[in-house]
């Protein structure tokens, strides 16, 4: 028997490449599927949302402008510190859904897995999705795709982190900026990835992490003036309709959320990277 106290933690919000406490000063608890208290989280506000936003917008500049393969390296650099954090992950992913070692540490294996996937993709979406056009006359006419912008994500609910990953990776792959809003229930593992991106070499406000609750957040993103795409996929049931009226008001790219929670383990394709890419044609004259 130990004599020593729980230390008990109380985790923050991951907003501008830093861990500021809610501005509300609320916190929640957080407890496994049998009810066993973990730790407190922060419980964002609509302040704290504005604030990401901002943070997210600042950074936008820098991250769009990187060169693909800058942003493919830096997205690896995240999977491998990821793979350090493995363990943790491990057991966070266990005790928020109710898994066992061996399907924990198979879901953590395949989160990792998928974030180097995607970072495999940012320097050949131009090569896949862009085109040099036929054109009658002295000119060359490409086709290129270019990043949205800020992206509000209301992650999966229920998978709590190669969920996460599946919608949070390929926003930054394209080279957009992210406000996320974690799983309720389960935001462990999204606080440790906030950790994970801290200490890599991601740029601050690149990435802004934000534990609560969407239902009370999301309406906030998603009416917006400031971010360009909302993905709902973790949107609260019966709530979507709602969010995609608000989101009209300032005519952003939605993402809806599906019928019912996808298997995140199959084959994703590129269903999540084209809906936050535009497509910009540029004429240039030739033989001139």
């Amino acid at each position: 028997m130990s004599d020593r106290l729980a230390v008990r933690k109380t985790y923050k919000l991951y907003v501008n490449g830093t861990f500021p406490r809610s501005e509300s000063g609320r916190t929640y608890e957080v407890t496994d599927t049998r009810g066993t208290f973990l730790a407190n989280a922060a419980l964002a506000s609509r302040k704290d949302a504005r604030d990401a936003v901002v943070a997210a917008r600042a950074a936008f500049g820098k991250w769009s402008r990187a060169t693909a393969y800058n942003r493919g390296q830096v997205l690896y650099r995240v999977a491998e510190v990821m793979e350090g954090r493995h363990a943790q992950f491990c057991e966070e992913v266990a005790a928020g859904e109710g898994l066992s070692g061996g399907r924990a540490r198979a879901v953590v294996d395949a989160a990792i897995d998928r974030w180097v996937w995607y970072a495999g993709w940012t320097d050949k979406l131009a090569a896949v999705l862009g085109s040099a056009n036929p054109v009658a006359g002295p000119y060359f006419d490409f086709s290129l795709p270019e990043p949205t912008g800020v992206v509000a994500v209301l992650a999966p609910q229920r998978s709590s982190l190669l969920g996460l990953v599946s919608v949070l990776a390929p926003v930054l792959a394209g080279g957009n900026t992210a406000v996320v809003v974690t799983s309720r229930d389960r935001p462990l593992p999204a606080v440790t990835l906030g950790e994970v991106l801290a200490t890599s070499d991601v740029p601050g406000g690149v990435v802004n992490l934000l534990t609560g609750d969407a239902a009370e957040i999301g309406p906030w993103l998603a009416e917006h003036d400031d971010v360009d795409a909302v993905d709902l996929t973790g949107a609260p049931a019966g709530r979507a309709l709602e969010l995609e009226r608000l989101a009209a008001g300032s005519i952003k790219r939605v993402v809806r959320p599906p019928a019912e929670e996808p298997d995140w383990s199959a084959d994703p394709g590129t269903s999540r990277l084209t809906p936050f890419l535009e497509t910009k044609t540029v004429w240039h004259p030739k033989g001139v």
